[in-house]
């Protein structure tokens, strides 16, 4: 039996390991962290739940009772757009999950387990060797060493990029100097506000916004993103926190006063994308082939696209196919990097929220850009995916020159 070695037990390891594993294959899963654990990324896109059906993932989540998202809700002042995946272009998905990812990612790697994929927690990588016939890996759990071989390995081992490190291949970072703040509170009176559940974002300025995303647990996640000038000032995250709060005329009445469950979080500069994704018995999944933005949700989409692409482009070398990974791999992975990342880099420039806050657009453009935001931005036959960007701009342009006829006029 072939053996197959998966780094980090997020979405994307478990997608790969759990396909692999239903081929006939012997999976491993290395992963450093004690499970539960905590990581961000907690709304999910529709087109993922194709990757967890596909490698039967689905049933034990559907049981978890996680908040469902139909859509999402993006507000500037009094203006509004509600996005619903069942308005869609393109045919797929109409709904899928938010989510606290401690909880959620367990419940992937116990599924993975309960399948046959073996995973060691709290364990280390100390060497990866590729040998001439097997890829030879020594890992470390507390005092215990072992040594065992491979004939593949994937790291999704996320922006740590275990194995990219290990072998030199460079990450290239974009230094757009953009930064987060996070942290989630507990609401014990959700229930008294309109559209409660439903994921919103916030737009506080052409560069910040503000992320609420609530759990069918009672709990909510709360975060900003924004260029670094919003974020000078006091040098205690929760203290900046609860002042950004205040610019928020749409929530500050509903968070001002809870108690933050943890300390709030920070990151900053955290778009980046390793130069390699593949080589000689190695591939990369998840976000060491690159994280864009939290904006969109893509990260999780991107996961376990890339998780699941990669587990049936092995599985296909392993049985003897000719596979061109840098058409079939490399190029799919970054055409929809593409996509994303020209939907995040208009919404920054402020395109995008000139075309989404357009009270007359049209309901064609609205299904087109909502089968993007659901990720599928695969489909060429829908423009936003062909012509990214300058669409957008295009777009843009249009309805600046229609808001100064219209102001012209009265």
């Amino acid at each position: 039996m072939k053996k197959i070695l998966v780094i980090g037990a997020g979405p994307a390891g478990c997608v790969s390991a759990c396909y692999l594993k239903n081929k006939g294959y012997d999976v491993t899963i290395i992963e450093k962290s004690k499970f539960p654990r905590f990581v961000i990324g907690e709304s999910l896109l529709p087109i993922s739940m194709e990757h967890f059906e596909e490698v039967g993932l689905l049933p034990v989540l559907e049981s978890a009772g996680f908040e469902v998202k139909s859509g999402a809700l993006f507000i500037r002042g009094k203006e509004e757009i509600d996005i619903s995946f069942s308005e869609y272009f393109t045919k797929g998905w109409t709904w899928t999950w938010q989510v606290p990812r401690d909880e959620f990612d367990h419940i992937l790697a116990q599924e993975a387990e309960r399948k046959g994929v073996k995973i060691h927690y709290e364990t280390t990588i100390e060497d990866l060797r590729f040998l001439d016939s097997v890829v030879k890996g020594t890992f470390c759990k507390g005092e215990n060493h072992f040594t065992e071989d491979y004939e593949y390995v994937i790291d999704s081992s996320g922006n740590a990029g275990v194995l990219s490190s290990m072998l030199s291949i460079k990450k290239v970072s974009s230094k757009s100097g953009r930064r987060s703040l996070f942290t989630q509170v507990k609401e014990l009176n959700r229930d008294q506000f309109p559209r409660a559940n439903r994921i919103t974002f916030d737009v506080l300025a052409q560069d910040l916004w503000f992320w609420v995303i609530p759990f069918s647990n009672g709990n909510t996640s709360l975060g900003f993103v924004g260029g670094e000038q919003w974020f000078e000032g006091s040098t205690d995250p929760n203290e900046q926190f609860r002042g950004m709060l205040q610019k928020s005329e749409n929530f500050k009445s509903r968070f001002e006063e809870l108690e933050y469950l943890f300390p709030v979080r920070g990151v900053e500069d955290y778009t980046c994308q390793a130069e390699q994704l593949f080589g000689d018995r190695f591939v990369l999944a998840g976000n060491t082939t690159g994280f864009i933005d939290p904006v969109f949700s893509s990260g999780v989409a991107m996961a376990t696209s890339s998780g699941l692409l990669a587990a049936k482009l092995i599985h296909r070398t392993l049985s003897g196919e000719s596979v061109n990974w840098d058409q079939e791999y490399t190029g799919y992975m970054k055409e929809a990097a593409g996509v994303f990342a020209a939907f995040v880099n208009t919404w920054y420039s402020g395109h995008l929220h000139d075309v989404f806050f357009y009270p007359k657009i049209q309901m064609p453009i609205k299904k087109q850009l909502t089968s993007v935001l659901a990720g599928y931005v695969w489909d060429k036959k829908n423009p936003f995916v062909v012509k990214k960007e300058k669409l957008i701009e295009t777009l843009s342009k249009v309805i600046a020159l229609d808001t100064e006829t219209v102001e012209g006029t009265s």
